[in-house]
């Protein structure tokens, strides 16, 4: 007979063998039916991917093969042709676009960048409010609309056309866009680090310029590039402002000349030469912003790689601290 349990004693654990579940004729059909969904989800985002490639591509053959013909060493040396006659080069254009899109950075980045970190380091405030509602508006414009408001405002007064109310307009359109960006890149870095600089003893101004806007700065210079690109290439503002030159100026209180005028003024003429250079300065313009874009992520990374050699350098060696 089995010895009755004390109240005191434990049950004794029951020992049973772990079961496998059962392998039933539905599982291999339901796995068969998920691989079949994966590899259709994954042909689906090969195919959005090409899909959103293949304009890009398209773009740059249709602008290649329309301005190659216009393509000559004195397209980027020579200033306009006369009508009728051909030959001739929109070297003035390219010196005046850089000039004028130089004028909007230097306007529009650094306002759009100083109010975007205060519209996030001082997101509850009714002045951070306003600078967000006004940044949304101003995105939203026409372009032709700020280039009517520069003109009234510098162009009308001076009383003709000029190279700085072209980078004004420019800058206005800059600014927008990167104070939205600056403010949702600020808002990501880790409330950690600014908790860590102002335990250090920093002060709220220097924390925000020295920790804050330093790891924030990837996605501000991406954001002030696009917004950059988006300037460079438009043509309305321009029209009430800068008003285009066909000769050499360099004068920022003269009218000159840039890409998208030119593109503008021979894309609808009768010419051939005039509308294949109006393909090549398409082209040229593309390429220009590009190149701007290639050089500032290069310089992003070399300066990346810069400060973590010298923060390696900075660090205390291992060996030399007592154990």
């Amino acid at each position: 007979m089995m010895r009755p349990l004390s109240p005191i004693e434990p049950a004794p654990a029951a020992t049973t063998a772990p079961t496998r579940p059962r392998r039933t004729r539905a599982m291999p059909q339901a796995i068969a039916a998920r691989r079949r969904r994966g590899v259709a989800m994954t042909v689906l985002t090969w195919i959005a991917a090409a899909v959103g490639i293949l304009p890009l591509f398209a773009i740059l053959l249709h602008l290649a093969v329309g301005g190659a013909s216009a393509f000559s060493p004195s397209f980027f040396t020579r200033t306009p042709a006369p009508a009728g006659v051909g030959g001739g080069g929109m070297a003035n254009a390219i010196v005046g676009t850089l000039i004028l899109v130089g004028i909007g950075a230097s306007l529009g980045v650094p306002i759009g960048v100083g109010a975007g970190l205060f519209a996030a380091e001082r997101a509850s405030t009714r002045l951070a409010r306003t600078v967000r509602f006004v940044a949304d508006v101003l995105s939203g414009l026409p372009s032709i609309v700020l280039g009517i408001f520069v003109w009234e405002l510098l162009v009308r007064p001076a009383g003709h056309f000029s190279a700085f109310a072209g980078g004004a307009a420019l800058g206005l359109l800059i600014i927008p866009l990167v104070t939205r960006a600056t403010e949702e890149m600020v808002k990501l870095v880790p409330s950690e680090l600014t908790e860590a600089a102002l335990a250090l003893g920093f002060s709220r101004s220097r924390t925000s310029l020295l920790v804050v806007l330093r790891t924030a700065m990837p996605g501000i210079l991406t954001a002030s590039l696009v917004a950059i690109a988006r300037a460079a290439g438009e043509t309305a503002p321009l029209l009430f402002t800068a008003f285009g030159n066909a000769y050499w100026s360099l004068d920022l209180t003269r009218p000159m000349a840039a890409l998208p005028l030119q593109i503008f003024a021979f894309a609808q003429s009768p010419y051939d030469d005039w509308r294949a250079q109006a393909w090549a300065g398409a082209l040229v313009l593309l390429l220009l912003i590009t190149a701007m874009s290639l050089i500032a992520r290069a310089v992003f990374r070399a300066r990346t790689r810069l400060t973590a050699r010298v923060g390696g350098r900075l660090q205390p060696d291992e060996r030399s601290i007592p154990r």
